[in-house]
């Protein structure tokens, strides 16, 4: 194992831009991807699981969801891999926090702030253009001129990122350089012209995480191998089309099946030493009430 975490993990991910603690690295990123356009100074996390508004309906969870000091909100998320109709799932996310902000009365005269969507995807978008940043706002079909700009999509497909660490002129795209190679570096760059990425080299630390947090780390990188395999098979297979759709029925439930048990053989190990169901449920993926049962 290298000597710093992989951030396409989930633990990776949410150490890196998902706690109090170092929420200026997410502060730094964001204003590195808007650069000339908006600054951030402040964040506030909110809470990631919008609870439905009726009962049938579906929750959202979001990987990091905050909110600046000008009450404009940021939904962050990390993909590992396509999966169906993902564009209209990033449409449902934004839509979701754009609806909450809603007031009941009639005084609220729909003041809406901005919602920013951005998407981290480790696998080329389906009939992309294949280039790293794809921005997606609501414009005038002929003039292009921006209708409104209280929803913005910003897709990045690391896949087309292919710089060198010489090769990076901005700050986004060192930060960009730096999440995809993470996990083979020895040192991290870019430390002498920005302290950010000194503090970023003390987060991602293997050496610095301690036992309860190795482990759910430990775990995380499991889950995200256990997928990453699932995908090579699938392609040694000849079944391209089926990750698109999902692998076939069979392959796919037998392929789950020692997934999940795996998954609960883990989790059981983890609540041996005393871990809450929170956090098991946080890494492996169940629930907290299936994780009480174990």
């Amino acid at each position: 194992m290298g000597r710093f975490i992989n951030p396409f993990t989930d633990v990776g991910f949410k150490r890196i831009f998902g706690q109090e603690v170092s929420k200026d690295l997410l502060v730094d990123f964001l204003n590195a991807l808007l650069e000339g356009e908006r600054r951030v100074k402040n964040i506030t996390f909110l809470d990631k699981e919008l609870v439905p508004i009726h009962a049938e309906d579906r929750a959202v969870i979001y990987d990091i969801y905050c909110t600046d000091e000008d009450g404009e909100q940021f939904i962050v998320e990390m993909q590992n891999r396509g999966q169906a109709n993902f564009r209209e799932r990033a449409l449902y996310y934004l839509s979701q926090a754009i609806s909450r902000q809603g007031e009941k009365g009639t005084a609220w005269d729909f003041d809406l702030k901005a919602v920013y969507g951005v998407f981290f995807m480790n696998f080329r978008l389906k009939d992309s253009a294949r280039k790293l940043r794809t921005d997606v706002v609501l414009a005038d079909r002929d003039t292009h001129e921006v209708f409104t700009s209280k929803m913005r999509y910003i897709f990045l497909e690391l896949p087309s990122f292919t710089k060198e660490e010489n090769e990076c002129e901005t700050d986004f795209e060192r930060w960009i350089y730096v999440l995809k190679n993470m996990e083979t570096l020895q040192r991290l760059p870019f430390k002498a012209r920005s302290a950010v990425f000194k503090k970023l080299e003390e987060i991602v630390d293997i050496a610095s995480l301690s036992k309860e947090e190795r482990m759910m780390y430990d775990e995380s990188i499991k889950v995200y191998r256990d997928k990453l395999a699932t995908l090579m098979y699938a392609r040694q297979e000849g079944l391209e089309e089926g990750i698109e759709k999902g692998l076939k029925k069979g392959r796919e439930e037998g392929l789950e099946e020692g997934i999940e048990k795996e998954r609960l053989k883990n989790a059981r190990g983890m609540k041996l030493l005393g871990l809450s169901a929170k956090d098991i449920a946080k890494v492996t993926g169940l629930t907290e009430a299936e994780v009480e049962k174990l």
